[in-house]
């Protein structure tokens, strides 16, 4: 049985990360990067897949963890009927080489403990090459990979598994260290492990130490921090959206996808999170790196990169792995990257105008890119798009798509006005008007006062909730505020919000998937926006009740089980928690910063006095513009 998503730690080095089980047993590790190979992949398979286990041989009374306050720093402690022992486990944030470290120590009278190393490469496909050199290092080499395993205990090899016995007395420490590098060099140095401890203890503490996060939830905020900043590739400023592949939106399902890259619709709300939360450095390398992923011919714009802004994700699926809960495929790689996705262009322009007002860079930087994407945004802002959401259906005028080409303009008019940037703001304030018209004349369902899905459907869909903050409409709008309370009828399951409901929506995958946790903290933004506290601090208690015991979030959450679900964990759901708790207990709100960029009012205008019926004009619609679309391949994902 696979463990509980919720069971596992998270270390990493700020290049890479593992998950580390409630029982002490590494279930995954891609090395040398996020999106490398994996050569513990027990979490998508067996053990026979590739874990490190380091646990209490006897069976445990008692197993608690925590992480050291401010770090990265995971520790276990097994209570045994002879004694207690701590296992704890870290990776040093990178410096030439990889290294897992765990030490084991004897905290109360003897603890029993065994180890397992399994390293299989290729994501549970490749046995090592195992040897021992004469300083009793143990060397495993595979292709291009190598590891080696430094510890003064006695190991053997048993069925092409590692493995060691010992017992653990008050006041010792037992040390493992593994070490990756490519396995045409020489094999790593050794490392220290007690002054590799006290080295990260200090990175972190700095690091936490330097951060603004006062308040009733600061607790909360710096741990979603620390997991934003291990889930950040340190060389390129890129923010993976997890650090796992295929940990599925719903149990046996289909819904498994590769998140070990960087969305660029995830980019402003990441961006306020840090800004707000001090963490410049990290904004700033984010903002960099977006500006480095899109530069190109804007028609080549990707809805996400590699973590160096690598193009091409190609995506395939793993046979010979079983798949979380049976869940399959197992997918490497992201065929979503095709994909035409209208909305991404106004994330980035939003991002750049945040990032400009935050003074992370000169207002002039990158502009010229930025002009080009608003041309390439004009000659297509009137198609059909795939979504926010990725779906394998038809393409479709989603309304939220056509916001944010909105905002897009909105952002390009604003940095004109401010910064006194060179391009054609009267064009651009004309189609401005135009999308706003467009939207609210087909986007809008009169008859159920609320924000449709897209053009002509009567479904909904929770990134309506966001349009307030975008600035599209003012937060007391009547049609915002019926959008709020028909997504609340149609959308709220046991106090958390679903994407949209499957069952209706044709997204090319069978009905049926947990609940968006980003979508639920959007759902407490729309609260405080319209000014309903009480249900936004509820709300908001309601989603951190749900961490697992070390404050992590996944992607989703199962409200038939009781459990998270999807992939583990999630950076847009820890940035929906800071930028929650922000709004809720800050007097400059990131949902307000985002509306009035610059310190400029909302620019909605009032609601019509005469609102079209639903669906009516649609099929005038089918096509607008008469732009020929570039079409991209139908994705093989919808997130």
């Amino acid at each position: 049985m696979s463990a509980p998503i919720e069971s596992y730690g998270l270390i990493g080095d700020c290049q890479t990360s593992a998950l580390v089980g409630l029982d002490g047993s590494i279930d995954w590790l891609c090395w040398p990067r996020f999106d490398s190979d994996a050569c513990f992949a027990a979490l998508l398979g067996t053990a026979s897949h590739g874990r490190w286990l380091l646990t209490a041989s006897d069976d445990a009374v008692e197993v608690s963890r925590r992480y050291l306050p401010d770090t990265l720093v995971l520790e276990t402690t097994f209570k045994t009927e002879t004694g207690t022992a701590t296992l704890i486990d870290f990776m040093l944030p990178r410096g030439r080489t990889s290294d897992l470290i765990r030490l084991v120590r004897g905290v109360e009278g003897e603890v029993a403990m065994c180890m397992e190393l399994v390293l299989r490469f290729g994501y549970g496909a490749t046995i090592p090459w195992v040897s021992r050199l004469e300083d009793g290092t143990m060397r495993a080499v595979a292709g291009p990979d190598m590891a080696a395993l430094r510890t003064p205990v006695t190991l053997w090899g048993e069925n092409f598994i590692t493995r060691a016995m010992f017992t653990i007395a008050k006041g010792e420490t037992m040390p493992f260290v593994l070490s990756y590098g490519p396995s045409h060099l020489p094999v790593p140095e050794p490392v220290d492990p007690e002054a590799a401890l006290e080295a990260c203890v200090q990175f972190w503490r700095d690091w936490t130490g330097a951060t603004k996060t006062d308040g009733p939830h600061a607790e909360a905020i710096k741990r979603s921090l620390i997991t934003l900043k291990a889930l950040t590739y340190a060389p390129s400023g890129g923010i993976v959206a997890a650090p796992t592949t295929s940990l599925p939106e719903q149990a046996g399902g289909p819904r498994n996808w590769d998140y070990r890259y960087c969305w660029i619709r995830d980019s402003t709300l990441t961006l306020l999170a840090l800004m707000n939360a001090g963490v410049y450095d990290e904004a700033t390398a984010w903002r960099d790196w977006l500006q480095r992923a899109v530069a190109g011919d804007p028609a080549d714009m990707q809805i996400m990169y590699g973590i160096m802004g690598e193009r091409r994700l190609t995506e395939w699926e793993i046979g010979w792995l079983p798949g979380y809960l049976e869940s399959k495929p197992v997918r490497i790689g992201n065929a979503a990257s095709t994909q035409f996705q209208l909305d991404v262009y106004g994330e980035l322009m939003d991002t750049f105008e945040q990032a400009r007002n935050g003074a992370l860079a000169p207002p002039e930087s990158g502009w010229s890119l930025q002009v080009e994407l608003m041309t390439h945004v004009d000659q297509y802002w009137s198609q059909p798009d795939y979504g926010i959401w990725e779906t394998r259906g038809p393409p479709l005028h989603f309304v939220y798509s056509k916001v944010m080409a909105w905002v897009a303009f909105d952002r390009a008019i604003k940095a004109i006005e401010r910064y006194g940037l060179p391009g054609p703001i009267d064009e651009w304030r004309v189609t401005r008007t135009r999308i706003h018209a467009e939207i609210c004349e087909h986007g809008f369902d009169a008859e159920r006062n609320t924000f449709r899905s897209a053009y002509g459907e009567t479904t909904l869909d929770a990134s309506l909730l966001l349009m307030a903050q975008v600035g599209f409409v003012a937060p007391k709008d009547p049609r915002y505020i019926g959008t709020i309370e028909a997504i609340e009828r149609e959308l709220l399951v046991d106090g958390f919000v679903k994407r949209y409901n499957t069952h209706e929506t044709d997204d090319g995958l069978e009905p049926g998937e947990g609940a968006f946790l980003a979508c639920s903290f959007w759902l407490a933004d729309a609260y405080v926006s319209v000014g309903r506290h009480n249900d936004a601090h509820k709300l908001l208690e309601r989603l951190l009740s749900i961490r697992n015991d070390l404050g992590l979030l996944a992607e989703e959450y199962d409200t038939a089980n009781g459990r998270l679900i999807g992939n583990f964990p999630q950076a847009f759901s820890h940035v929906g928690l800071i930028n929650s708790c922000f709004n809720l207990t800050r007097a400059i709100r990131p949902a307000e910063q985002r509306a009035k960029v610059n310190g400029s009012g909302v620019q909605a205008p009032e609601a019509p006095k005469k609102p079209q019926r639903p669906g009516k004009g649609h099929e005038k619609m089918a096509e607008p513009g008469g732009h020929h679309v570039r079409r991209r391949a139908p994705s093989a994902r919808a997130r």
